[in-house]
């Protein structure tokens, strides 16, 4: 399932990429920044509240892409259809316990946290007044972390247990042995942490190439790659893979 996972996942971005791309070419300098300008910039932005609906039409668009392939590349889980729902689905509610489940390592400790930064990013980029913290030391960014991992760890839980859930969508769990809290736990945790890496990555080395060279087809290749998760984010949104909240666009369009 890992390697079919990230397969899909990497041909919708190329997909996006190839559709959305602009061939006009525009300023795209990076201004410099500062705490100060970051905290000035976030007060202004902060006025129209948290987007609960774009937030919940882009993660509800995710989950239709998970379940999709689940039920493309997963047998059982179109099997499972057939059964009685309420029923099977309690059954499968019951069958949480322990820590491990039946897959492989790859999919719990790389697949999921993958998951959990894809939402972790979802919620930033419809939260106005954090959405332009920079990687750092800062308040903003870290509360803007936080309040990533904290919708994260919800939309975690629906995955696994809700009514549009792994246990109700093919009963993971019924058979007591494929459903644990590994999941639940490592898709907030480890989404944080993939996250953070992505956002220094944006910042040490992304800006870096940015300044360095004028090719924008270099540029868009390292913000769209090397920060994987905020790309899968963006096509959720209908944006660029490459789109940036916080400076801007390579292209004339973004």
């Amino acid at each position: 399932m890992g390697f079919r996972y990230y397969s899909l996942k990497l041909t919708a971005v190329l997909l996006a990429a190839a559709w959305l791309a602009s061939p006009a070419p525009a300023d795209d300098a990076i201004e410099p920044r500062t705490k100060a300008g970051e905290e000035k910039a976030a007060e202004e932005d902060r006025g129209g509240g948290f987007q609960w609906g774009p937030t919940l039409k882009q993660s509800l668009f995710f989950l239709g892409v998970q379940h999709a392939f689940r039920f493309t590349t997963e047998p059982g889980t179109r099997a499972e259809l057939r059964g009685p729902f309420f029923k099977d689905y309690l059954l499968s509610l019951k069958g949480l316990h322990g820590w491990e489940d039946s897959d492989p390592m790859l999919v719990n400790y790389i697949g999921h946290p993958f998951m959990g930064a894809v939402t972790g990013y979802i919620q930033v980029q419809n939260d106005p007044g954090y959405r332009k913290a920079r990687f750092g030391g800062s308040e903003l960014y870290w509360k803007s972390r936080m309040r990533a991992f904290a919708y994260s760890a919800a939309y975690s839980t629906m995955f696994e247990l809700g009514p549009v859930s792994e246990a109700s969508l093919g009963n993971v769990g019924k058979d007591g042995l494929t459903m644990g809290y590994v999941d639940i736990v490592m898709t907030p945790v480890g989404g944080l942490t993939f996250m953070v890496i992505e956002d220094a990555l944006d910042r040490y080395v992304i800006e870096r190439i940015e300044r360095a060279t004028r090719n924008r087809y270099l540029k868009t290749l390292a913000r769209t790659f090397l920060n994987p998760n905020r790309t899968f984010a963006n096509t959720m949104r209908l944006k660029q893979p490459w789109y940036r909240d916080n400076r801007g666009g390579l292209w004339r369009q973004q």
